[in-house]
């Protein structure tokens, strides 16, 4: 792990310093990364080496190349919460390291005189509308469901009135239940957008059906995000560093597999190229019995926990069950009034949810939370059991909202997992990522992190897109797969798999 760690940060910094060397003299720059839920995307070392590379830290390779300017840049560090909760103290520590957390943890001077400061974003606040993407497109996205709506494309004021000499979006690419793959714009119009914004993207996924969306580079929802880039986001110095992750043949523990730098849409289409052969798995008959554990350190509700659904659902046959291990979940929403819709709806199905849409004003003011309750439900195709510990969240409360409540402990004896403590101490003993068998002989697949991955069975693709083999691992060496896409017009054109073959209905 240190050599691939050496050789990431050797190629980064040979990168950054041939191709972005105009930006060197930056007296502000702008950190984009994502919060602690994408931990491991990597983009937390990123962060910091993009903070060391201007501050001139001696853990740098020798030949990092150093800034001209007779002093280092303010850096704002802004991470892209989307509707999530901030990051705690810890989890920017731990995320970006020592120097950056004890940096914007000094209290000592005025926000002028630090030379970086964290920024939390605020969703439903703190954000401007830039431009509005036409309402063809959105009905077009919609299939006619939603008309006369424009989408707002808002990001945070700071960004956009910031005056920065370099903004740079940092993130994962993976296969994602909203927006098809994950990163690239949505890191900026969602990761830092509004809630008006992110509210109707949401619902234009879940519309558009989350099973026609995931894993497609390009689809009607992207081509909104795109149309606002290209029209809306000219004046911002931007330019993206995206990363792919995959795990070694034989391991679990997630690893660089490349780095794509750009300020177009082609970095984001090479990485989808990679990640879909990194992160799609292809399963060759569906599944009964699907067992996913969710991390407590990431997982603390089921807004961020149901990735278990999302990126399982194309693999669990119908009549199947998904058991999820939820050890750090809490709560439902990752705010008070997000918590309560859900608590008051539940994850009952596209038609309940429409029609609770219907009688409910505060609901249908909130679209995400609409979008998230689709997504959650499995539709009743199969059963989902959620896991968590009895004193975080009861049976009563699982119950009450159209999951089945499981007895963690006698989960974890079956499937043969041995948890942290409840304080957070030791590691997880977790069975082989795939197919196992339950201490009573029955046969589960097994994943143990769902968001670095999607899952489906052959029987939900179609054959023309299946030439490859999606399940194998590319051993290339990293410097291979770091790559500089050129400045380039963006193109029309297929961008992923696509194809499934039955569209759910409106």
């Amino acid at each position: 792990m240190m050599k691939r760690t050496q050789l990431f940060f050797k190629n980064i910094s040979s990168t950054l310093s041939e191709n972005l060397r105009e930006y060197l003299c930056s007296e502000k720059v702008m950190l984009l990364p994502p919060d602690y839920t994408r931990y491991h995307s990597r983009s937390g070392d990123i962060t910091r080496f993009v903070h060391d590379f201007y501050h001139g830290s001696p853990a740098l390779p020798p030949n990092h190349f150093p800034p001209s300017a007779s002093s280092p840049p303010h850096i704002s560090i802004l991470p892209a919460l989307g509707t999530h909760a901030p990051m705690t103290r810890p989890q920017i520590r731990s995320m970006f390291g020592d120097t950056i957390a004890d940096a914007v943890e000094d209290e000592s001077g005025n926000g002028s005189e630090k030379d970086t400061d964290l920024i939390v974003h605020d969703w439903r606040s703190d954000v401007i509308t830039i431009g509005h993407v036409p309402s063809s497109l959105v009905s077009t996205a919609t299939r006619g469901f939603v008309c006369d709506t424009s989408w707002p494309a808002q990001l945070n004021r700071h960004v956009w009135e910031g005056r920065h000499d370099l903004v740079l979006s940092i993130g994962q690419v993976v296969p994602h239940e909203v927006t098809g793959m994950a990163n690239y714009n949505k890191n900026i119009f969602v990761g830092i957008g509004g809630a008006d914004a992110i509210n109707l993207s949401h619902f234009i996924g879940a519309v558009a059906g989350m099973e026609n969306l995931m894993g497609t580079a390009e689809n009607p929802l992207r081509n909104i995000l795109q149309y606002a880039s290209e029209n809306f986001l000219g004046k911002l110095p931007l330019w993206y560093i995206l990363t792919v992750m995959g795990a070694e043949a034989g391991g679990r523990e997630p690893t660089i597999r490349g780095v794509f730098i750009g300020n177009t849409a082609e970095c984001y289409r090479k990485a989808c190229e990679l990640s879909l052969r990194q992160n799609f798995k292809v399963i060759d008959e569906p599944l009964q019995n699907m067992v996913v554990y969710l991390d407590p350190d990431e997982y603390h509700s089921t807004w961020l926990g149901n990735k278990s659904i999302y990126r399982t659902r194309m693999a669990i046959k119908d009549g199947g069950s998904l058991i999820v291990i939820a050890p750090g979940v809490r709560k439902f929403g990752e705010d008070d009034l997000v918590d309560a819709l859900i608590r008051k709806h539940g994850y009952r199905g596209t038609p309940q949810a429409l029609e609770d849409m219907k009688s409910d004003v505060v609901l249908r003011s909130n679209l995400g939370v609409v979008a998230h309750l689709i997504h959650g439900s499995s539709e009743g195709r199969f059963e989902v059991t959620y896991c968590p510990r009895p004193q975080l969240l009861s049976r009563e409360e699982v119950n009450s909202v159209g999951f089945k409540w499981g007895d963690i402990e006698e989960m974890c004896t079956k499937y043969s997992i041995s948890l942290p403590s409840a304080d957070g101490g030791g590691l997880p003993i977790l069975p082989d990522d795939g197919q196992n068998i339950s201490t009573d002989g029955t046969l589960f697949y097994f994943i143990c992190n769902p968001a670095m991955g999607l899952w489906a069975s052959r029987d939900r693709l179609e054959g023309q897109n299946m030439s490859k083999d999606r399940d194998s691992h590319d051993s290339s060496p990293l410097d291979d797969a770091v790559e500089i896409t050129p400045p380039q017009d963006a193109h029309d054109g297929s961008g992923g798999l696509g194809g499934w073959i039955h569209s759910p209905p409106l």
